[in-house]
């Protein structure tokens, strides 16, 4: 399944690796609020410190508009001193003058984070001119970002047509976990897809329909779905533009799609807002479903004790709110609780999971929303293609 070359593959004795890692983390008053997306790029550059290389790390934060300061690495570069036993530097750039001294000053065994690649137009473009500048500061590349291989920019691509490029250990793992549940699962293979648009997951449904033996649907999503059927779903999320889409997917996958046989619904679209259970029908006026209602737990829960894999993307519901977060928790239960090989991928399952506190009891927690969803449905990643084949 994967044939790329490995960081083991490379000799990185005494040379300059230059690592996309993926340190798009969330920043809260000018620190590192959640470190996961570091911490899963520790082996790869612990292994390259070990085996005598100077560490270059290189990575987007955010959408900024040019140089945005509020999007600096500078606290990632901070943080990630409190996590590993090496010196770790920081360029105020990623090419051009201050990245071309400091990375000319590392040495091995130290440990260099350069600016935000996105403070560059050229990057998210794969203008070649960047690339090349972002290539000549190193003697080897390694990708380890898997949340950003979905996207053919400078620092994923571009990079590679001026250095010999491997795969780090975190984006391996990726693609193992997520291409091996998609092309030898263990059956039943069981999909659970929520969030707030169909339309993000048209592909995800359409690629796993002939692969997966039940695609569980709720978030959301299901809302377009319901309207599909025919009920009134009030001032429901509802995506008008994917109708049509959800009938014929409703026709094609037939029983192997369960959707929610009851659901929350609120008053509004708050916190505290006055909720009540409803079997699945019209939805009064003024109403909305937030959350899947206890009998759907119940059915959802029965088809997930018995599978063999499951992957997840999307939440069950507005869990952000605590009166709208127990389909999604219960889901999570179900799954920890399975025994199956779960694989969960996309940035709101992942919260979920760790709020509900069961993460530890999954199997892959995916650190790619995007290149995750990308991959279920069948797509080759670019910065994956990209790399030198083993």
């Amino acid at each position: 399944m994967f044939n790329k070359k490995m960081v083991t593959d490379l000799d990185v004795k005494g040379k300059k690796v230059l690592v996309r890692v993926d340190f798009n983390v969330p920043l809260a008053d000018g620190k590192v609020a959640d470190d996961s997306r570091i911490q899963a790029a520790l082996p790869t550059i612990q292994y390259l410190l070990d085996h005598g290389a100077a560490v270059i790390l290189f990575s987007h934060l955010g959408r900024p508009k040019g140089v945005d300061l509020t999007f600096s690495m500078q606290p990632v570069a901070k943080h990630l001193g409190t996590l590993i036993d090496a010196p770790v530097a920081f360029a105020a750039d990623c090419i051009g003058e201050p990245a071309e001294a400091a990375a000319a000053a590392l040495q091995p065994g130290q440990v260099l984070v350069l600016e935000n690649t996105r403070f560059h137009e050229g990057e998210k473009k794969n203008d070649p001119e960047v690339a090349k500048q972002m290539a000549a500061l190193a003697d080897l590349y390694v990708n380890d970002a898997f949340g950003s291989a979905h996207r053919a920019h400078a620092s994923t691509v571009g990079v590679t047509d001026y250095l010999p490029a491997a795969a780090g250990f975190l984006l391996e793992k990726e693609i193992k976990y997520l291409g091996n549940a998609i092309a030898d699962p263990e059956r039943p293979f069981v999909t659970i897809l929520g969030g707030a648009k169909v339309s993000d997951k048209i592909g995800v449904i359409e690629n796993l329909l002939g692969k997966s033996d039940r695609i569980l649907i709720g978030g959301g999503m299901a809302n377009t779905f319901f309207k599909a059927q025919g009920y009134e779903m009030a001032d429901s999320l509802v995506e008008a533009e994917a109708i049509e889409t959800a009938k014929t997917l409703l026709e094609k996958a037939g029983e192997k799609l369960l959707l929610p046989v009851d659901v929350v619904i609120a008053d509004a679209f708050d916190a505290d807002a006055a909720d009540q259970v409803m079997d699945v029908g019209d939805v009064p006026a003024g109403w909305r479903v937030l959350d899947i209602g206890p009998k759907t737990v119940e059915a959802f829960g029965a088809v997930i004790a018995e599978a063999g894999t499951v992957v997840w993307n999307g939440p069950m519901g507005v869990f952000e709110f605590d009166k709208f977060a127990k389909g999604t928790f219960a889901v999570a239960k179900a799954v920890a609780e399975s025994g199956a090989t779960s694989i969960i991928g996309g940035g709101d399952s992942i919260s979920a999971i760790n709020k509900s506190g069961l993460d530890d009891q999954i199997t892959h927690i995916s650190t790619g929303g995007g290149a995750s969803l990308e991959m279920l449905e069948g797509k080759i990643l670019p910065g994956l293609a990209a790399l030198d084949d083993a």
